[in-house]
């Protein structure tokens, strides 16, 4: 039988750990969508506070489950706010939304960027589009993925 370099069997060694893993993996449950419907409202509201957003006013409250199938729904919230300087153009203002929510949340970007970025966390089972288009105005929405409704 092969041995590590401590005298314990290789096997009985990727045994463990391979229990371990799963006693680790039945810990986490998935959010249900009025979870990470909430979840996603305070991540694009504190990003827009983290930019210094002004005047930010909820585009979508949300709040509601839309149905997606087989018994799940998806949570939606959108909001906008305005640049402290005013004129800056929408590719920054995304890219300083991106930057600034790097800082607070674990999202990986999910498309290929240019003006606009969508990226996704798949821990908090949410996406977050930052979609500002107009000088001096940051757009940013999000959704959940098709979760539980409990």
């Amino acid at each position: 039988m092969p041995r590590s370099h401590r005298g314990l069997p290789v096997r009985l060694g990727a045994t463990l750990l391979a229990s371990a893993l799963a006693v680790a993996g039945c810990g986490e449950r998935e959010p249900t969508a009025a979870e990470a419907g909430a979840t996603l409202e305070m991540h694009i509201l504190k990003l827009l506070d983290e930019v210094s957003a002004q005047n930010v006013q909820v585009t979508d409250p949300g709040g509601k489950d839309i149905p997606c199938g087989d018994g799940k729904a998806r949570r939606t919230f959108a909001a906008t706010g305005l640049d402290i300087g005013g004129q800056t153009n929408p590719r920054m203002l995304n890219t300083q939304m991106l930057g600034a929510l790097s800082g607070f949340a674990d999202y990986k970007m999910t498309g290929p960027g240019g003006e606009k970025f969508s990226v996704t966390s798949e821990a908090t089972k949410t996406s977050l589009h930052m979609n500002s288009s107009t000088d001096g105005q940051y757009m940013v929405r999000g959704e959940t993925a098709c979760l539980s409704r409990s």
